[in-house]
């Protein structure tokens, strides 16, 4: 029977329908009447289907690498909070969480962790992505308030994306505004980032500022909206205080200082700032570019004073909007899942919060100071003032700034709880227990999304092996360390419980308000529609927007404008660090790949971690596109394939987070990441660290393809992963082996007397290929020359897919080309219906002109679309960049 739930990845929050058969295989598809994505998912959200097989998962819990009974486990992890917090206090112990739980099972720990033990030590990998917006949005509107909704951006004349690829990060939502635009001619989109990005291919203007200057574009932005008259006086005085002081800080920036100083020409700023002066309906939507830096607060606030001046806030079209991450980010700040909050949005410095939440929950304690913010509590593990943290659903060896530092202190501490559906990453090497709990498909709660739109996530499968609920696994131990208050028997309860908190002595003076949902019973529950909150007596079916005629949340209930003064990166370049490093997600992966890396179609449009370089910083480097090259900062070092292309600022580089230990040696770019944070809210400066450049020239590079399989290396370069029909693995090798031949057949299991073996040898021009065939069919084949151009490996893998392979095919493998037209399809550009880019050029040399016609002959762009800004590309002649080989 086909079940309504979320998509499990980014904070666009997509209805998905899910069915299971009676054999047990799963489909989905977009939820058509869910008004965050009706009926359309992006590559990743189709993929879902993919990813939920039992390979990999953690099913039963471990203590000290052995399995355990659930009993044990949760005894141990009891009596080692208890022992830590009796010893050394409340503050000894910490907890790591994520916005990958429910809300529900966010909702149980931070009430253990700040109620009962008494500690607000509990942060949350929202902190990477999310705590500059809450911060920025607390100090101008008194809240952490998201004023839009998502009608807005197809709503606007103007839509502002500022440090958002969101073509790729939210295909979705970026789909819907281009649909909007093909609709309203009188719409424009402007993209603002150093990177040419995918997004830029719908803009009619790209401004490429210079790294870290974006408050100084938006204090521009706000001088010329005062000098060219675009204020709103009414609004204004109505409704906010400070603009005096906002304005004093930026009088006399000029359209040329700005220009200067963004690295910008005078003519693109002036056409911006003309744009957002005469359009009354503007959205900025702002993500990661802007969190994700040590100023992120001051450039949150910057964007937010120039739409509280021209009043463009709350209304139909109008507001600033920030693109949540994480699907369940901002389920996670209603509960208090950071450190410096408490939960329903309540403060944790303020006596009155405190008191009213202590008393709600009938907790013996209450936590009366901010915790530790992410990077401060592995610092504090390492210092040895965190005796035991307990981490839930994130995988933060990877995600964390200064990886390295962050792997010794967990090493440090005496006590590291991993909670987790997968066995094997970064982070639960390093894990004393292992507690396995369910993943999306069995998962049973809500989750809210960037425009406070909550939805449920509603299990199809059961629970796997002895995998429970995060919620239940935290009651389990709030229990045995003697605590009350924790007996609960649904996922209902609980959030009637947490709908009660948001309303308790409330009357409107806090935004999150879910009192209209506190009496819901089991079967309402069970069938909740989405909705937007505040959702109260007064707005049953929610809220759209906020702040149209004031209503703020400060004391006086009036906005705040606040002054910007602009400041630099932390870590500036220099002669030894000449680069900056900005980092993020692309397009077909998700964090840190524990999900999505499982996807054979999901790894097959960028299969290994890439470096973005600027053709003249290449050169100066030395350094060739499709080679490989090792990027080094002051904290680390890694390795990444090039791919050097104009549309990458000059003095930049970029590179994906997401490869890591489990899928590549030496690809750890957080392992680089300078750990600067926002001196405000925390959050690490993900966006700007100083690096050089250098080639990564092994003696031999090889690659591996395989039913099965392929054993990792102990150390070197080497990425690993399904890639369509076969397992798929590049190498750097330094030694070489005694015997290449040896060594292939060991690397494909080829030992076997049933096995026909082909092989090609060329030394004098360093040219090996092996391939192994039984019974008629391709089981491996091995490349390896001694420098980096070797052949595609596309048409390759789809050797795998023939039950006996031609003579043709045969030859092949031993002249390393396909001897067929057509064979090799190229690089994958739409992942959604493995459509490659020799196929897409070929329609075009036929007379394709549009990317609709691409649609409709091969279907490339006719799912999430995400991949419609390549298509465009081709169409228009220009270079795709792709990471090397494809």
């Amino acid at each position: 029977m086909p079940v309504k739930t979320t998509c499990p990845y980014c904070g666009v929050g997509c209805g998905v329908v899910a069915d299971r058969d009676q054999a047990g295989a799963v489909t989905v598809r977009g939820d058509p009447v869910h008004p965050a994505n009706f009926g359309r998912l992006c590559a990743k959200g189709s993929a879902l289907a993919e990813t939920i097989d039992l390979e990999g998962r953690l099913l039963e819990p471990m203590v000290d690498g052995q399995a355990a009974t659930w009993d044990a486990a949760l005894g141990h992890v009891a009596d080692g909070f208890g022992k830590a917090i009796r010893e050394h206090g409340p503050d000894s112990v910490a907890f790591y969480v994520s916005g990958q739980l429910l809300t529900e099972d966010y909702y149980v720990v931070n009430k253990l962790a700040k109620g009962f033990v008494g500690t607000a030590n509990i942060d949350t990998n929202s902190r990477l992505c999310m705590a500059s917006s809450v911060v920025g949005h607390k100090r101008a509107f008194g809240s952490d308030t998201v004023p839009g909704c998502y009608e807005d951006l197809e709503l606007a004349d103007l839509l502002v994306l500022v440090g958002s690829n969101a073509a790729w990060c939210h295909p979705i939502l970026h789909q819907r505004m281009l649909a909007a635009k093909a609709r309203n001619p009188a719409c424009r989109i402007v993209v603002i980032d150093p990177r040419r990005t995918a997004t830029c291919e719908g803009a009619d203007l790209h401004l490429p500022v210079r790294s870290g200057s974006d408050s100084v574009l938006f204090n521009g932005l706000l001088a010329y909206l005062a000098k060219n008259k675009a204020a709103d006086g009414a609004f204004v005085g109505d409704f906010t205080t400070g603009a005096e002081a906002a304005l004093a800080q930026v009088a006399g920036q000029t359209v040329a200082h700005t220009a200067d100083v963004c690295g910008l020409t005078g003519a693109a700023v002036e056409q911006f700032f003309s744009w957002f002066a005469k359009t009354e309906r503007v959205v900025t939507l702002y993500s990661q570019g802007i969190n994700q830096s040590s100023s992120g607060v001051d450039k949150v606030n910057a964007i937010i004073n120039c739409h509280l001046l021209t009043g463009r806030i709350g209304k139909p079209g109008m507001g600033p909007f920030s693109l949540t991450g994480q699907p369940n980010a901002m389920g996670g700040r209603e509960v208090g899942g950071l450190a410096n909050q408490l939960a329903a949005h309540m403060e944790i410095e303020n006596p009155r919060h405190r008191e009213l939440v202590q008393r709600f929950w009938r907790s013996p304690v209450i936590a009366d100071k901010t915790g530790l913010k992410a990077v401060e509590m592995f610092d504090a593990m390492a210092a040895g003032r965190i005796k035991a943290v307990w981490i839930m659903s994130t995988n933060p060896l990877v995600s964390l700034p200064d990886v390295t530092r962050a792997r010794a202190a967990l090493d440090a501490c005496d006590l590291v709880v991993v909670s987790d559906c997968m066995r094997h990453t970064d982070t639960t090497r390093h894990g004393h227990v292992l507690l396995p709990a369910t993943a999306w498909g069995e998962k049973d709660g809500t989750v809210t999304n960037s425009e406070r739109r909550i939805s449920r996530q509603r299990p199809f499968m059961p629970a796997p092996g002895a995998a429970r609920p995060d919620w239940r696994t935290v009651c389990d131990v709030a229990r045995r360390m003697g605590f009350s208050g924790f007996d609960y028997t649904s996922v209902a309860e609980i959030f009637r419980e947490h709908a009660s908190l948001s309303g308790f002595e409330n009357n409107g003076a806090r935004d999150f308000d879910l009192s209209a949902l506190s009496t819901l019973d089991d079967r309402a529950y069970e069938t909740l529609a989405p909705v937007q909150w505040p959702v109260t007596r007064d707005y049953p079916t929610g809220t759209q927007r906020l702040f149209e005629t004031g209503g703020f949340f400060t004391p006086d209930r009036k906005a705040r404008f606040i002054p910007v003064v602009p400041r630099p990166p932390k870590n500036p370049t220099s002669r030894e660090h000449p680069l900056i490093l900005n980092t993020g997600r692309i397009r077909d992966q998700w964090h840190t790949m524990t999900r999505t890396g499982k996807s054979p179609r999901l790894m097959m449009h960028m299969f290994e971690p890439c470096a973005e370089f600027h053709p003249e910083d290449a050169r100066k480097a030395g350094i060739e596109d499709g080679a490989l090259a090792r990027l080094t900062s002051p904290w680390g070092q890694m390795v990444a394939r090039v791919t050097v292309t104009a549309e990458q600022r000059r003095g930049c580089v970029f590179v994906p987070m997401h490869w890591n230990g489990e899928y590549a040696g030496d690809g750890l770019i957080n392992a680089l990441v300078n750990p600067a944070t926002d001196p405000i809210s925390g959050q690490p400066e993900s966006k700007h660290t100083p690096v050089k450049a250098e080639p990564y020239l092994p003696k031999w590079h090889a690659f591996i393809l395989s039913r099965y399989e392929i054993e990792r290396p102990e150390k070197g370069y080497w990425v690993s992963g399904r890639a369509g029909t076969c397992w798929r693995m590049e190498l750097a090798i330094e030694e070489r082996p005694a015997s290449w031949r040896d060594w292939a057949r060991a690397q494909l299991r080829a030992e076997q007397d049933d096995i026909e073996w082909l092989a090609y040898r060329d030394p004098s021009i360093g040219r090996y290929r092996y391939a192994s065939i039984r019974d008629g069919r391709l089981e491996g084949c091995i490349f390896i020359a001694s420098d980096h151009r070797l052949v595609s490996r596309s048409w390759l893998t789809n050797l795998f897919a023939e039950n006996t392979l031609s003579p043709k095919a045969r030859m092949s493998l031993l002249t390393g080309q396909p001897l067929e037209a057509g064979e090799d399809i190229g690089p994958i550009v739409c992942s959604c219906f493995g459509i490659g880019q020799r196929q897409i050029s070929a329609e075009i040399s036929k007379g394709a002109r549009n990317v609709e016609a691409i649609g409709q002959r091969l279907k490339a762009g006719t799912n999430c679309g995400a991949c419609k800004p390549e298509i465009g590309k081709l169409l228009n002649g220009a270079p795709v960049p792709k990471p090397l080989p494809a």
